[in-house]
């Protein structure tokens, strides 16, 4: 069986700088990818692309580059990247200029917005699949970037291009976007953001993920030697929770069924992905649209002491009738981190936060952080804020459209300059997916006769006693995975009880913030797995959302910290 060894070296534009030397000089590699996109990021980029024309890229990966210019030349390693953004031709010529003897190759298309199908949108760009990557790695690329491809196509198209799958593939192809999507966010497969960190060596810097995928859709996943963190069912679970909906995983190539994987533990730091089952992919691809919302301001107001609530509705009395321009949004959150009888002042302290958004910059400007800080010698005892008055600044709104995929323009333009068309899949029937495992009573494997039933016998302990969680977002909704550990004595049963336990009500009542929001709960027995989604939660997206936690990174540790009735037996 032929092998191919990929590894990634980034999970987000701001990544760990040295990661691409660190995967270069840590042992052998066939292909080296990095992901440098997120719908943040595309906002950022079209910001940018505003200001400068020639911009529109991620400038970090040039940085690497060209500090790892003399490994890539000496060495066989191939490097597929997505940080070429709003203009991947752009970047491709910036690599050019570090080495003309570099065979550069981008892959565009995606960038649909002089469509005008999006008035007033400041990005509109099309979620390609892996083939383009694939064209330009057999026209011989040693380096191809591209635009807003998905994620996973990172690492599928390499795959594509060394074993020539074909879109009639659908097994190998959904297992080649399982271990994308494993390796896309980085050091998260590796025990980053890792609700077991405890139970890994996090003494070191974390090791970047490594998939050794065969000609025949076996992936294993690792890393290299002497890194720290661990390759484990359960760091590798945590990453295939990340940011999903249903188990039915769309890319424009195949729909990956997330309900069919199977971890198994091969040795230290080796993880099997077997079982992997594809379906058609969907007729249509997702189109990623930002827009310029408006302006927004805050001002954290510190509350310390007794009569912290009374303290917090006269700051809110005061400084709204003192506003000559209400703005068209305020949202006020009173923050209790404050403690009885504090040996410390921050212990003493709560905080008050007002946000603001306007469509005028003058409304929540000035005019608006002033009004506060006048308030400091009129206003509640020990009145204080975090910082100066500022201006506004502007925020983005992300949503989400559909086109079918064959009006959607995939190019690979080859190091030779030849530019060839990427021919859609053939056509698939709309939504001919099979249903998704509801939550409740599906068990998980380990048991021949199905998990025994537990005790009556309940403690009141943090759910995170029994499980782990990971979530994140997409645009404005919240995704939470949770799971029972590999090492549970009793997993079977455990997730049996899970499942049948933690339903929409459930989430609601333990996370008051979701009650009023729509919850869908998704089974992922084979991983004993919960995927809890949650719509609405980020309101408009993570650059106009007004939560401390804007992505939803830490709703799933929220989760595990809130008190549950747990059989006794479970602990």
């Amino acid at each position: 069986m032929r092998t191919v060894r990929i590894g990634n070296c980034s999970g987000f534009y701001g990544d760990r700088l040295s990661a691409m030397r660190e995967m270069l000089e840590g042992g052998p590699l066939d292909y080296l990818t990095g992901d440098y996109l997120a719908e943040l990021t595309m906002l950022i980029l079209g910001r940018d692309r505003q200001k400068n024309s020639d911009a529109g890229y991620a400038r970090t990966f040039l940085r690497q580059l060209t500090d790892c210019l003399d490994l890539i030349r000496s060495g066989t390693v191939r490097i597929v990247g997505n940080a070429g953004g709003l203009n991947p031709s752009a970047l491709a010529a910036a690599i050019r200029s570090l080495d003309p003897q570099l065979k550069v190759a981008h892959v565009e298309g995606d960038d649909l917005l002089r469509t005008g199908r999006w008035p007033r949108a400041l990005t509109a760009n099309a979620y390609l699949g892996a083939f383009g990557i694939a064209k330009a790695l057999q026209a011989g690329a040693d380096i191809v970037v591209t635009g807003r491809v998905t994620d996973a196509s990172l690492t599928l198209g390499p795959v594509l291009a060394e074993f020539g799958w074909t879109h009639d593939d659908l097994d190998k192809l959904a297992a080649g976007i399982v271990a994308g999507h494993v390796l896309e966010c980085g050091a998260q497969a590796t025990g980053g953001n890792f609700s077991g960190f405890t139970t890994i060596d996090t003494t070191r810097p974390l090791g970047f993920p490594i998939a050794e995928i065969g000609d025949d859709g076996t992936v294993v996943i690792t890393k290299h030697p002497n890194t720290g963190g661990a390759v484990t069912v359960d760091t590798v679970t945590a990453q295939l929770v990340y940011e999903i909906g249903a188990p039915h995983y769309l890319n424009p190539d195949v729909t990956a069924r997330l309900d069919t994987v199977r971890l198994i533990q091969e040795g230290e730091d080796k993880i099997k992905l077997s079982g992997v089952r594809g379906t058609a992919p969907p007729p249509t691809t997702k189109i990623g649209i930002n827009r310029l919302g408006g302006h927004r301001n805050t001002v954290t107001f510190v509350l310390t002491g007794l009569d912290i609530e009374q303290k917090a509705a006269w700051a809110r009395r005061q400084l709204e009738s003192t506003l000559h321009r209400r703005p068209a949004e305020i949202t006020w959150e009173l923050v209790r981190t404050d403690r009885p009888d504090p040996a410390t002042q921050s212990e003493a302290s709560a905080l008050l936060r007002c946000h603001v958004k306007d469509p005028d910059a003058r409304v929540v400007g000035r005019a608006f952080s002033n009004a506060a800080v006048e308030l400091a010698l009129a206003s509640y005892p020990g009145f204080h804020v975090t910082a100066p008055p500022s201006d506004g600044s502007p925020f983005g709104v992300f949503e989400a459209a559909h086109l079918p995929q064959s009006q959607v323009p995939h190019i690979a333009v080859l190091p030779d300059g030849t530019r060839v068309a990427i021919a859609p899949p053939p056509d698939t029937p709309e939504a001919s997916l099979p249903p998704s495992f509801p939550a409740g009573g599906q068990g998980c494997p380990g048991g021949a006769e199905g998990p025994p039933a537990v005790g009556r016998d309940t403690t009141v302990a943090p759910l995170g006693r029994l499980v782990y969680a990971r979530s994140g977002d997409k645009g404005g909704t919240a995704n939470i995975g949770v799971w029972i550990p590999a090492g549970h004595p009793r997993r079977p049963a455990a997730y049996d009880w899970l499942a049948g336990w933690l339903d929409a009500d459930r989430v609601r009542e333990l996370l008051p913030e979701t009650a009023t929001l729509p919850v869908t709960v998704h089974a992922l027995p084979n991983l004993a797995a919960l995927n809890i989604v949650v719509d609405g939660l980020l309101g408009a997206g993570v650059a106009a959302s007004t939560r401390s936690d804007p992505q939803a990174k830490a709703a799933g540790e929220w989760l595990r910290a809130r008190n549950a009735e747990i059989p006794t037996e479970l602990l």
